[in-house]
């Protein structure tokens, strides 16, 4: 049978490491995006008619600020950090990206371990694709979840910071209130956070295609196992002799 040549089998297994080594990378690649994204301190960025301090680059459990002062006649600068915790005023879409940023930190390395355990299945060539496709489909399962939660996160924070009106404010003991606020400045978070969910897409992609080969692969070798033994039942009749088996 043509399909069995040796050719198709390379290229078919050549597609396979293309669309799995793909679909790892990407989501491995996704998994370092969200974790920079959540630790980022440029979630909101506020600058402040203000002579102690310009700027607060405001991130999801911290807040920061330069606080110049005057110290023995020399003007210094510092950066100061305050924590994002319950003596402030957190507003719903700052909570939401908190808690589904968090969600998909947690989920994304699971992705790592189930397409790791596929990879390692199909380098010791067990006969056994069906661990393999269940192996994608929960990690496609994960990366659409966890693309979701990025992408409804930064998107609502974007939006409602530079275009609608957030309750978010400061606590009392801050060193500026929300009143001095004259700008608010775009940032790399609404970015990162769009590449880090299209990362998240196309990883899930390359594993449906992953899943497509596999159950391609799977058929074909059903089909090559039964023609061998169809040929090994006709080798093994009695009475049968060799010219009689080769004539058409």
């Amino acid at each position: 049978m043509g399909q069995f040549s040796p050719n198709t089998k390379r290229c078919a297994v050549v597609k396979e490491w293309i669309f799995r080594v793909t679909g790892f990378l990407c989501s491995l690649s996704s998994s370092g995006f969200g974790v920079i994204l959540a630790s980022s301190k440029y979630w909101r960025l506020w600058e402040f008619d203000n002579k102690v301090v310009q700027l607060v680059y405001i991130g999801l459990w911290e807040a920061y600020y330069h606080w110049e002062f005057n110290f023995s006649g020399t003007e210094t600068i510092i950066l100061v950090h305050s924590s994002v915790n319950s003596t402030w005023t957190i507003s719903p879409e700052f909570q939401c990206a908190r808690s589904l940023m968090l969600l998909a930190m947690l989920i994304k390395p699971v992705v790592v371990i189930f397409t790791s355990a596929a990879i390692k299945v199909s380098i010791i060539k067990a006969s056994v694709p069906e661990i393999q496709i269940v192996c994608y489909k929960c990690s496609i399962l994960i990366l659409i979840l966890s693309s979701l939660c990025t992408i409804i996160s930064v998107t609502w924070n974007h939006v409602v910071d530079l275009y609608g009106k957030t309750t978010l404010d400061f606590p009392p003991t801050f060193p500026v209130k929300k009143e001095d606020l004259i700008k608010k400045h775009s940032t790399y978070v609404f970015p990162i956070g769009l590449l880090t969910a299209t990362l998240s897409l196309f990883g899930a992609i390359m594993f449906l295609f992953e899943i497509r080969a596999l159950k391609v692969q799977s058929k074909l070798n059903a089909q090559h196992a039964s023609k061998q033994a169809d040929d090994r039942s006709i080798n093994e009749v009695p009475g049968v002799c060799t010219m009689c088996q080769e004539s058409p």
